[in-house]
């Protein structure tokens, strides 16, 4: 595989590098593989989503649904638009919280789809933490509100609001959330975490096995994970506190509306299963996938699957909330897409659908996204504006089991 980051790319891993290097010397030689993910992604000025690399698309790391066919964003308006027009009849402002919204692919989807359909919405608020991101986001849907005539007022927020009355949007956020690794060793879960490389030049970084798992901390582990003798000496994946945290947090403040989370990952029983032996993480450069997450901290992104289990577990504690699980693909289709796809293309005009067809197969087939990557749907006191979650488009199919 060949891997040639450029000058500044060089300058900014050195740089990387040396901070968590100081990092592991100043916390005794072992660093926290959730503290290491955070630094990598997140340290203001060299961390992947805090730099200024270009990270989506062909000239990034990777493609997101949304910048590969504009009918997903269209689809997901077929199911929040009911939620939509359910606060504005209650005479209450009808607004969109998107978490991590990339290029603004999507949120420029869902304002033209929304225009079109003359739905007027008051706010379309986004929480991202990548400056460059933000920019190209407010150019982006700066344009898009002034060349299609929409009012919407789009803002930038910096935290959780207090209160959220509406739609919180989330589609591949979730598996960028710092994750914790654990191996077992000697019948017992430890903490993975990393070290330096002795003697090494270059500098390397290197795994390290940490301490035991505290009881709560195995309390709160998958049962599946629990069953030591199922999973031999040596065996790694991961557990997502931070992610638990983020949701619970998230649904906290939620009062009333829809929680859409879209993002690859598994039941436990699948990500857990003996013979996913080193888990999930895996970094992404230049459209490679790499195995060794140690490799590029700050110039690649590092990503872990969401274990849909625990958080739809967390979900279920919620008072006056409804739940949907299923795969992108049963959700796509059960929200209309081939529908859409067919009202506004013509299949018989070859050059401008085998492309819409070819993006279509992307988000449908099981072997691209459409079975690996889920839809969790959360509802949440959705009898106030005279819904019930699986009213809605897309949400009415069963769920699976998790």
């Amino acid at each position: 595989m060949d891997i040639n980051p450029t000058q500044a790319e060089e300058e900014r891993l050195a740089a990387m590098m040396a901070k968590i290097s100081q990092e592991i010397k100043e916390n005794g030689g072992y660093l926290d593989f959730s503290r290491y993910m955070n630094i990598a992604l997140y340290e203001p000025k060299l961390g992947y989503y805090s730099a200024g690399l270009e990270k989506f698309g062909v000239a990034g790391d990777f493609i997101t649904a949304p910048e590969i066919s504009p009918f997903f964003g269209q689809t997901i308006v077929n199911t929040i638009l009911p939620i939509l027009e359910g606060l504005k009849q209650k005479g209450l402002p009808t607004r969109i919280l998107e978490f991590g919204a990339g290029t603004g692919s999507l949120a420029k989807s869902i304002l033209i789809e929304l225009h079109l359909r003359g739905f007027d919405l008051d706010e379309y608020q986004i929480i991202e933490i990548s400056p460059d991101l933000v920019k190209r986001q407010q150019s982006l849907l700066q344009d898009v509100c002034y060349q299609n005539a929409i009012h919407t007022q789009c803002n930038w927020l910096s935290s959780f609001p207090d209160h959220i009355a509406g739609v919180i949007l989330a589609n591949e956020v979730l598996d960028a959330i710092p994750c914790e690794r654990i191996c077992l060793h000697r019948n017992t879960w430890h903490r993975l975490g990393i070290a330096v490389t002795p003697n090494a030049s270059p500098f390397l970084l290197e795994d390290s096995v940490g301490p035991a798992l505290s009881t709560t901390e195995l309390n709160d582990l998958s049962l599946v994970l629990r069953n030591t003798q199922a999973f031999f000496d040596g065996y790694t994946t991961e557990f997502h506190p931070q992610a638990q945290a983020w949701l619970r947090a998230l649904t906290d403040r939620l009062a009333c509306g829809l929680l859409l989370i879209i993002d690859y990952g598994f039941p436990e029983q699948e990500y857990y299963h003996p013979q996913r032996q080193d888990g999930t993480l895996m970094a992404h450069y230049q459209h490679q996938t790499l195995s060794n997450v140690l490799q590029l901290p700050g110039i690649c992104d590092i990503t872990s699957h969401i274990e849909c289990s625990s958080l739809l577990r967390l979900l279920e504690k919620s008072i006056h909330g409804e739940l949907f699980y299923s795969s992108q693909a049963s959700y796509l289709l059960d929200a209309g897409i081939t529908e859409l796809v067919l009202e506004k293309s013509n299949p018989q005009d070859f050059e401008h659908f085998i492309p819409i067809s070819n993006a279509l197969q992307k988000l449908l087939s099981e072997a691209e996204m459409g079975e690996l990557f889920k839809v969790i749907a959360f509802g949440k006191n959705l009898e106030q504006l005279k819904l019930r979650l699986n009213q809605l488009p897309g949400l009415s199919g069963r769920n699976r089991v998790y």
